[in-house]
């Protein structure tokens, strides 16, 4: 997934806002809270995608080759994307989408309401 495919992606999920930081990384934010980001945009880096995650699938993803604890983030059970090929798309687009959903679930429920979330 490229960074633009990433924002795309993002976009289209409800409710989210998306920044600029950290030296250009893509943050993506629900409520105010972030769920996903893409940095790494240096020549010959590919895009390395973050994302929080269940305790049970970080335990399981950072088992697996190319995906690794996320820097700064991994006590919050972040994993980040070394290896572009260690998901396929398709399970990359559920692992954010269930980023985006663990975060949004965790926003006070009159923040959820005000945003149009299920509450």
């Amino acid at each position: 997934m490229t960074r633009d495919e990433f924002d795309a992606f993002c976009k289209q999920l409800p409710a989210t806002t998306h920044v600029i930081q950290w030296g250009n990384a893509s943050v993506w934010k629900v409520g105010g809270k972030i769920f996903a980001i893409c940095s790494g945009w240096g020549e010959g880096d590919g895009p390395k995608i973050s994302f929080k995650c269940s305790d049970i699938s970080y335990s399981l993803l950072t088992q697996q080759e190319g995906l690794i604890p996320a820097p700064y983030l991994a006590r919050a059970k972040w994993v980040q994307v070394e290896d572009q090929d260690a998901l396929s798309g398709d399970d990359l687009k559920a692992y954010i989408e269930a980023a985006h959903r663990i975060i949004a679930g965790k926003l006070p429920k009159k923040v959820r309401t005000e945003l149009g979330l299920a509450v």
